[in-house]
């Protein structure tokens, strides 16, 4: 594997996590998604931000104000060019982009998971509502806890996603939480994106 580390992806989507299987067939309804104010930066918040950590896969992540405890395990590219995603057979499993920036270091990671299958929920299904200063921590391989604070939780439609913006380059040890949301349609699935956007605020 080729780690390309603190550099923009600005080529990838996470399409293939959009199907919206459980909605499909009529057994849900959809997830929640984030308001206007949980985009917007608070006026004169600190951004108090920790030391780097040197680089080390993520094993964990947990976000405990959405009942997030779940795996991690290693993305790739697709012969697309789209970030491959988890299996969606598993509920409770969520992917970082392995070929980049590792949580905890200097630069941008990239987790994503499902919001449901065709069982129901799945591992981001409350991404969306997700506030400005909570918390999530990922477990490290080395045995570090990298611990990240929310900035921001936004919504894109897949037609403006933004993608310098999530995926660029950072100077400082950065997160990107991504999952589906955004309009639904029956044929085409969800119509856009959810995404957390995080800084590293502490370690143990």
């Amino acid at each position: 594997m080729r780690r390309i580390g603190n550099t923009s992806i600005a080529t990838v989507t996470v399409a293939a996590l959009c199907g919206g299987a459980w909605l499909l067939h009529g057994a849900g309804h959809a997830p929640p998604q984030p308001s206007v104010a949980e985009g917007l930066p608070d006026p004169g918040e600190a951004r108090l931000t920790a030391p780097a950590l040197p680089p080390s896969p993520p094993d964990r992540i947990r976000i405990p104000s959405i009942r997030v405890n779940a795996p991690l395990m290693g993305l790739r590219l697709t012969s697309s060019g789209s970030l491959d995603v988890p299996p969606a057979g598993q509920k409770n499993l969520a992917g970082w982009y392995e070929a980049g920036t590792t949580p905890g270091e200097t630069g941008t990671a990239i987790v994503a998971g499902h919001v449901d299958n065709i069982e129901g929920p799945a591992v981001f299904y409350d991404l969306g509502a997700l506030k400005k200063g909570s918390a999530i921590e990922v477990d490290r391989r080395d045995g570090s806890v990298a611990r990240f604070t929310v900035d921001a939780v936004e919504v894109y439609a897949a037609k403006n996603f933004p993608d310098g913006k999530v995926y660029g380059a950072a100077k400082r040890p950065e997160l990107r939480v991504i999952t589906c949301g955004g309009g639904y349609s029956r044929t085409t699935g969800y119509q856009g994106n959810v995404v957390v956007f995080a800084h590293l605020t502490g370690s143990s």
